[in-house]
């Protein structure tokens, strides 16, 4: 039974490309231990950039054939998409190697380090990225393990989502998704929202009560989002969009094209990125750098440099009159608010959003429904293509199109193409000058190349 961090040294990775596990990956591997791993995208004579950049980092990647367990695998790790009847896993119950989720591996590492974890359903990434920038220019040389790669790190080559330093603190996410909440006892808990995503209401509040339960000493929570509120242990050490009950409230908010101006406690901020979601997300790393000892004028200097994250609200470019912004969105809180955060910038938006998971588009067709059409201006459009599927047995009951005539019922200009592929096509005549074109979507590991090649063709 692997209990402590110190019970293994070899380990393998079954679907090492995906984000959850190459961040896991490359932090073990950081701090001395042995790894490896497999991925279904991983193809004989094929480049694939992640096992490039892996391999980079001496983790060896090897195909999904069972050829990278040996007798001296001494734990695997899978994730929750990983099945029971996947040969490597065969081949390593056979062989009698420990195997473990992510999240429960990730519970293991957080014990070795006062650990701070990010919850909520939305942000996660955003600010644990922010508060790891926070920690890093006061000089607390924090580690991250994070759900997306920060733009700082990927400009060095890396995947960006992993860093291993040599100060105690370590910044994680806690996930909602699969429960895995649970699992993690933190020093320190910051909840960031709840709104409604992969379960219903209820169901979130019971696993984030658990979590503040479980967190060790401090438990911050967003005195914006009325059920985070409900939650909260004292106002004080809360944080709040221009709410005066909270201890660290964000007030005099600004967007100008790119740039948020916004004060905590008498102290101005500027950074680079759009939308009050991002002035929430800043508000909650400054309240929790702020009572972890670093003072405020940091805090400011260092968001003021922020780079972002992968796929938030990245910017491709300006063309033609026409500002091409990729996101990650993609359940109908997020979707929605980055509608929003994008109107700003533009007479028009036109965002265009691939769902994923015909589970997932079923539970929430009528929030994204709901969602969208309020964050909408009479001028703006949605525009879908059909539903990611990954593989697997889903009954594919739905179609994005419904999402699209629930859209246009309430009155809004939505509009369906199938295949994406013909999205530029249909797109082209619309696209005027002092436009918007939002494009949202996650999990679907071809996004960033479709984003990038469209704004190429632009």
């Amino acid at each position: 039974m692997i209990k402590n961090i110190t019970d293994f040294q070899n380990v393998f990775f079954i679907g090492v490309a995906g984000v959850g596990m190459s961040a896991i990956a490359q932090y073990l591997k950081g701090i001395g231990k042995e790894v490896s791993g497999s991925d279904r995208y991983f193809h004989s004579g094929e480049y694939n950039k992640t096992k490039e950049q892996l391999e980079s980092e001496n983790i060896h990647c090897f195909l999904q054939d069972g050829s990278g367990i040996t007798e001296k695998t001494d734990l695997i790790v899978v994730s929750t998409a990983i099945e029971d009847t996947v040969y490597e896993v065969q081949k390593a119950n056979e062989l009698g190697i420990p195997i473990i989720k992510r999240s429960e591996l990730l519970a293991i590492i957080a014990q070795s380090k006062k650990t701070i974890a990010v919850a909520g359903t939305s942000g996660k990434s955003t600010t644990s990225a922010m508060l790891y920038q926070i920690l890093l220019d006061a000089d607390f040389a924090p580690s991250i393990i994070s759900g997306a790669g920060l733009t700082s790190i990927i400009k060095e080559g890396k995947i960006g989502n992993a860093a291993v330093g040599k100060g105690e603190w370590l910044i994680i996410e806690a996930d909602e998704s699969d429960g895995s909440i649970v699992q993690y006892k933190p020093e320190i808990g910051l909840l960031l929202n709840i709104d409604k995503d992969h379960q219903e209401i209820d169901e979130l509040i019971d696993l984030f009560t658990v979590f503040k339960n479980n967190t060790n000493s401090l438990f911050v929570v967003n005195q914006s989002n009325t059920l985070a509120r409900s939650l909260s242990v004292n106002f004080e050490n809360d944080f709040g969009f221009e709410d005066r009950n909270a201890g660290y409230s964000a007030e005099n908010f600004q967007q100008v094209e790119l740039t948020l101006t916004f004060t905590v406690r008498d102290q101005k901020f500027q950074m680079n990125s759009l939308g009050q979601h991002s002035v929430e997300n800043a508000t909650a790393a400054i309240a929790i750098a702020n009572q972890i000892g670093i003072d405020m004028q940091t805090c400011a200097a260092s968001l003021a440099k922020y780079e972002g994250i992968y796929r938030r609200h990245q910017i491709l470019g300006h063309k033609n009159g026409v500002w091409v912004i990729d996101d990650y969105a993609h359940n109908p809180a997020k979707c929605a608010a980055s509608i929003k955060a994008c109107q700003p910038l533009a007479n028009k938006v036109i965002a265009w959003f691939q769902p994923h998971g015909y589970g997932p588009t079923r539970f929430l067709k009528d929030d994204f429904i709901e969602e969208i059409s309020t964050a909408l201006r009479p001028q703006d459009e949605i525009w879908m293509s059909e539903i990611f599927y990954a593989g697997g047995t889903a009954v594919k009951d739905i179609s994005a199109n419904d999402l699209i005539l629930g859209i246009q019922e309430n009155g809004k200009i939505a509009h369906f193409v199938e295949d994406r592929s013909n999205l530029l096509e249909a797109l082209k005549p619309r696209l005027n000058s002092g436009t918007v074109l939002l494009l949202m979507g996650a999990r679907d590991p071809s996004l960033e190349n479709f984003c990038k090649n469209l704004f190429d063709q632009l």
